[in-house]
């Protein structure tokens, strides 16, 4: 049991190639025994009725003349046993002339058999070996036969020269075969070589600082099998490369937006220390200072309350699968339009405020807070990013089953290499801005996120002197 065991492990542990071979060796071992056995057997049967028709033929020539003699001596081969009994009363005696071995047993009981009809029998004589015996009646009602032996010595020579020649022949055979089939099996499975080749070279890789993977399988032939395995291999390899790529490219991302919001959360937090040492040393002095000091402390905790706000906010966008950030109900655009204009008109009275064209009667289905806050940033944006003076425009229009609000202004513009930028988190136009004159760079983020959660899409166009930013929603979700 123990041996097996070693030798089934030792197959599980041999190469695939050596595998295949061995088992084809096996299956061609297992079909030459099935054609030796059966060539065989076809000879030995073939040389078997010669040897019955030779006899029949000697004994068939010799029968007239024996019965005209009553007995006689009958014809004799070289090796053979030939002679003429004579049966009275279920015993059977020889007549002269006739050649018999030293044990004629075997012979009286075949000739004891033929009195009325040929026999055809195989029989064992003793320290002469194995004999074909036929016997055949000469004269019926005397009981007189002739019975002839031949030897199979010949035959049974034969026969086992052809089982060694075909023994020699398929052990030459079969080692062709499994040597020959495993040079070509190592050929056909030279590509799983190469791809585990390749495999081991992404291993050798250090994914952590590099996530490129710039190996491919890429040898040739195989069979269409192979192709199938190298091509769904590669596909593999390129979406591991996207995959880490992405990875990689998030990590930067959250590394940059950890960089950046502590950043933004070190200027107020700095600002409030600042002012709250002021007012601690003008404690004793007027109390007109010491509310300036203490209007500024409120001031620097509110910009970190909206700050910290857009950062849940867009951490709650981007998980929407642990919380539902949005609560549709039917919102009207026009009121939505209407309502928005008015309170940047009067927040923001050095920028002109003009409303376009407003669809009347249209219902979305939103959040109607998150949406205003779409549009509050957007027109939020236009104020902080143009001189005063500067024209904005808010409008609205319905098509098909969606829909599109713009946001327009007179201003500069936005710089080319900047607009594929612009809706990156705590990303400024202008680095040199601060939160108090310029923002920290989160309105875009959130206006792309909440306009990205109600499933629409926003985009930018902009020249120097006209800016437009254009939401576009599904009417319904």
């Amino acid at each position: 049991m123990k041996m097996l065991r070693r030798w089934y492990d030792a197959w599980r542990r041999s190469r695939l190639g050596t595998r295949l071979a061995l088992g084809l060796g096996v299956l061609a071992l297992v079909v030459f025994a099935v054609v030796g056995t059966v060539m065989v057997g076809i000879m030995k049967g073939y040389l078997n009725d010669r040897l019955d028709e030779q006899l029949a033929k000697t004994q068939i020539s010799q029968v007239p003349s024996l019965r005209t003699t009553h007995g006689g001596k009958p014809q004799q081969a070289y090796g053979w046993f030939s002679a003429v009994y004579s049966v009275r009363n279920g015993d059977a005696l020889p007549q002269a002339g006739g050649s018999l071995p030293p044990d004629t047993k075997a012979l009286e009981k075949v000739a004891e058999d033929a009195t009325q009809t040929e026999v055809l029998r195989t029989v064992y004589i003793e320290d002469k070996g194995t004999y074909r015996v036929r016997a055949c009646p000469i004269e019926r009602s005397q009981n007189i036969v002739l019975v002839s032996a031949a030897p199979q010595a010949d035959l049974d020579r034969t026969v086992s020269q052809l089982v060694m020649v075909e023994v020699v022949a398929f052990l030459l055979a079969l080692a062709v075969l499994v040597i020959a089939g495993r040079l070509v099996l190592r050929r056909g499975l030279r590509p799983l070589s190469d791809m585990a080749g390749t495999a081991h070279d992404i291993a050798s890789h250090d994914l952590t600082t590099n996530a490129d993977l710039p190996v491919r399988a890429r040898a040739n032939g195989g069979g269409a099998e192979v192709e199938e395995l190298r091509t769904a291999f590669n596909v593999m390899l390129a979406h591991l490369d996207s995959s880490l790529v992405a990875r990689r490219e998030a990590n930067e991302r959250l590394r940059r937006f950890i960089a950046d919001a502590s950043h933004e959360l070190r200027t107020p937090l700095t600002s409030i220390r600042g002012y709250a040492e002021l007012f601690r040393y003008a404690a004793a002095n007027e109390p007109a200072e010491r509310e300036a000091h203490l209007s500024k402390i409120r001031e620097e905790t509110q910009r970190m309350s909206v700050l910290v706000d857009d950062l849940l906010l867009l951490a709650r966008l981007d998980a929407p699968e642990t919380e539902a950030p949005l609560r549709l109900v039917d919102v009207d655009i026009a009121e939505l339009i209407t309502d928005a204009g008015e309170a940047f008109a009067a927040g923001r009275p050095e920028h002109p405020l003009s409303l376009g064209p407003i669809p009347e009667g249209v219902v979305l289905q939103a959040d109607p807070v998150s949406l205003r806050q779409v549009l509050d940033n957007l027109l939020a944006n236009a104020a902080v990013h143009t001189p005063p003076g500067t024209a904005v425009t808010l409008s609205g229009a319905a098509s098909g089953s969606e829909v599109v609000l713009r946001v327009s202004d007179a201003g500069p513009g936005i710089p080319p290499e900047a607009r594929e930028r612009i809706f990156d988190r705590f990303f400024r136009v202008d680095t040199a801005r601060t939160r108090g004159n310029g923002g920290t760079g989160l309105g875009l983020s959130v206006v792309r996120s909440l306009v990205s959660a109600h499933g629409g899409t926003i985009d930018v166009e902009s020249v120097p002197g006209a800016t437009t930013f254009t939401v576009r929603l599904p009417r319904r979700r």
